[in-house]
């Protein structure tokens, strides 16, 4: 099942379905509950009435009986045995005894009517007996069957014990038809399976339909990306719907990752570009420099040749290592002193134009964590700029700077214009002043130190510095401690 609109509707359905299941169970227990519940007060009072009527000593024959097809009664004495049945009580069940033919009772014949006064020989009393009692105590009740004038049906059985006046308990049962709970619950049992499947088949169909109508943008994204991955063309983006739901932020983010990747791309073939030019002139240098000196050997310009390929080789070293970053490659994890990396770099530029100054507190510690190699070639590539621009001073302070280290580099030169300095990071940038000083360089230089900075977690940016020149500061964060 690939189809998400399939899995939505189908889950959905049958979430509604064990819900819908559920209720319906519920709902008919509740039903049949308080249907049983009626039929357990109709049972009782039918049986109270025929055993108050036995508590005042009304004679069998004289009962009298409400409805004695929708409430047949059985009467049975001590031992069990049937005394009366309602007329027409053809077959009873659950009631402890299946007869319905009253046996020949001596309690029948003890019970004195109502109307005889019996009065005794000694002439102590009136000789009228005691008035019985119904018992107190809740009915117990039982499911059953009686056949009242040939039809059969199931009846609600209440039980209430008797004493009649001359001490003798009788059982009375009365039932109550459970016709109309039975067809009550068969009506709603009916109604819900006839509606279930219809409304589980509505459920699928709207949820199809809302699952289609809210997919539609991401049919739409996926047929654009699609498009995109065919033509190549980074500038195409896919249709952002006018929700503001989670399918138009991934319309957004697609988007925007489009935008960088086109960038990026475009970045890269800028590069390759950009190396390509920058290889192609040194290269061509060279070869035209050893054919003329294949040609004529005395004229060979062997001091030249050596600077066209000391420049191709810094050249390839640093495309080298902006692949490399480029790549993702980690910084190390060494433990570097700032101070004392930057003194052993300033100490080994022997040959600059311009000396530099150090500055760096007495006795302080400046740890930073990350590849020294690295660390070393962006100071001397802020170096190697500070010497291209400077005027007469150079000057390096290094300083705590909140949770890390500053290493800022200042000249007295002409300063980078505010609207170029974040242009000069990027790679192959060469402002007109520097191209006239330094026909070496590729404009990378900058490009390396930032990226450098930005892998060990810190920045680099450029400010006025007070001697009217340019700032570089590279900060770092200070090293993990143990």
């Amino acid at each position: 099942m690939r189809s998400v609109r399939a899995r939505a509707a189908i889950g959905a359905t049958l979430v509604v379905a064990v819900a819908l299941v559920a209720a319906g169970l519920a709902v008919l227990s509740v039903l049949r509950t308080n249907l049983i519940d009626q039929a357990d007060l109709q049972a009782e009072v039918a049986a109270r009435e025929v055993a108050g009527q036995l508590a005042l000593d009304t004679a069998y024959a004289d009962l009298d009986l409400d409805d004695e097809e929708d409430h047949p009664v059985q009467v049975t004495d001590e031992e069990g045995r049937v005394v009366f049945v309602s007329q027409g009580l053809r077959a009873i069940s659950g009631t402890g005894s299946a007869g319905v033919s009253p046996v020949p009772s001596a309690s029948v014949g003890a019970t004195p009517s109502p109307g005889d006064d019996g009065d005794d020989d000694d002439g102590g009393g009136s000789g009228r007996p005691e008035r019985g009692e119904v018992s107190s105590d809740d009915p117990d009740f039982s499911d059953g069957t009686a056949t009242v004038d040939g039809k059969q049906a199931d009846y609600r059985f209440a039980a209430v014990e008797v004493t009649t006046s001359a001490g003798i308990t009788l059982t009375v049962h009365a039932g109550a038809p459970l016709a109309a709970e039975q067809e009550a619950v068969n009506t709603v049992r009916g109604a819900m399976l006839t509606g279930l499947p219809l409304l589980l088949a509505v459920v699928a169909g709207v949820t199809w339909l809302v699952t289609r109508r809210a997919l539609r943008p991401v049919e739409g994204i996926r047929r654009e990306m699609a498009a995109i991955t065919a033509s190549e063309d980074l500038a195409r983006r896919v249709p952002e719907p006018d929700s503001r739901d989670e399918i138009a932020r991934l319309a957004r983010t697609t988007n925007e990752t489009l935008t960088v990747l086109e960038a990026s791309v475009e970045r890269q073939r800028r590069f390759v570009a950009d190396a390509s030019h920058e290889l192609r002139s040194p290269i061509a240098s060279l070869r035209t420099q050893l054919e003329v000196a294949e040609a004529h050997p005395e004229l060979l310009d062997l001091p030249g040749a050596v600077a066209d390929t000391v420049r191709l080789q810094v050249l390839a070293a640093d495309l080298l290592l902006l692949a490399r970053l480029d790549a993702g490659e980690k910084p190390g994890a060494a433990r570097i002193e700032a101070g004392a990396l930057v003194r052993e770099e300033v100490s080994q530029r022997t040959g600059d134009r311009i000396p530099v100054t150090v500055e760096v507190a007495e006795g302080a510690a400046y740890e930073v964590s990350g590849s020294r190699g690295q660390l070393v070639r962006v100071v001397g590539n802020l170096l190697d700029n500070a010497q291209r621009h400077a005027e007469n001073r150079i000057t390096v302070q290094v300083a705590a700077d909140g949770r890390g280290v500053r290493v800022e580099v200042r000249d007295d030169g002409a300063g980078v214009p505010e609207d170029e300095r974040e242009r000069i990071f990027e790679r192959f940038v060469r402002l007109d002043d520097a191209r006239s000083r330094d026909d070496g360089g590729a404009g990378l230089g900058l490009a390396i130190a930032r990226d450098v900075a930005a892998r060990h977690g810190g920045t680099l940016t450029v400010h006025r510095a007070p001697e009217g020149g340019a700032a570089f500061r590279l900060w770092l964060p200070y090293a993990a401690t143990a």
